[in-house]
């Protein structure tokens, strides 16, 4: 029996963003290798939100889309603390590179599905810490933000490698997604690098005419405006605010970004 539906890509909330925004403020803190750590991790993420919240699961649940049907069922209780463990420790031992183990890691943390809920962000996050320890330039680059555009491509990579019984099609589309993220990033970087009317020019002057009738903008707003993913959105932002010319407030119950009195 399952303890009850677990629904790929839930609503996101207002105490799940302040959950995420402390658990990334701790990233440097935390042991990719630690099962302590991965569940006060775990902790902090679904703090409020869930019912096992820090601890393993109790009970047998399953992952199901939102007609109802069973797309993966979680390892049984009694197995899934001996399991993270072996699987911490091939991270940690393995000469796998590691842009490659750690896609094997996130996909191998889904299939035990060691939770009641919060698989998929706690898998992530994870993710992002293997990669952040062996180069520091992935801490700014979190792979909720690679796969929050490709969300569907995302999960449909896992059911695809549950259906072949191997991760091949999994790591694929990652390795895809943190290429084209890199590129991404890459790009935004040079052009703020460089004085001529350039992408980061002509995006602050779109950014500028927006707030002349708006008291404030998202990333969102960016993503439209800008035509640009998440996470450059928010490089573009933190950019500016860097820069003096807009300040970061939360408001609303969403982060915001307002002209400094300087404008």
């Amino acid at each position: 029996m399952l303890s009850g539906k677990h629904v790929l890509a839930p609503p996101r909330d207002i105490a799940e963003v302040k959950n995420a925004y402390e658990i990334y403020k701790r990233l440097e803190e935390l042991d990719p290798y630690s099962v302590d750590d991965l569940l006060t991790a775990h902790g902090i993420m679904t703090r409020g939100l869930v019912e096992e919240s820090g601890t393993f699961l109790t009970r047998p649940v399953g992952v199901v889309d939102s007609e109802g049907h069973v797309l993966h069922f979680g390892t049984l209780p009694q197995y899934v603390p001996d399991l993270v463990m072996e699987l911490l420790d091939w991270a940690k031992t393995s000469e796998v590179y590691m842009l490659i183990r750690s896609c094997v890691f996130h996909y191998e943390f889904e299939l035990i599905h060691p939770f009641a809920d919060g698989n998929g962000r706690v898998g992530r996050l994870w993710h992002t810490l293997l990669l952040s320890k062996w180069n520091p330039a992935f801490a700014w680059l979190p792979v909720e933000s690679i796969i929050h555009d490709r969300q569907q491509k995302y999960y449909a990579a896992i059911n695809a490698s549950n259906d072949a019984g191997e991760s091949t099609v999994f790591i694929e589309f990652m390795l895809s997604a943190i290429k084209a993220s890199l590129i991404d990033a890459i790009n935004t970087s040079d052009g703020m690098s460089d004085g001529k009317m350039d992408k980061a020019t002509l995006r602050w002057n779109k950014i500028q005419e927006y707030l002349k009738t708006h008291d404030y903008i998202m990333n969102a707003d960016v993503r439209e405006l800008c035509g640009v993913s998440a996470a450059t959105a928010n490089r573009v932002l933190g950019s500016i605010v860097t820069d003096g010319l807009l300040v970061k407030r939360y408001e609303y119950s969403h982060w915001v970004y307002k002209l400094t009195d300087i404008n």
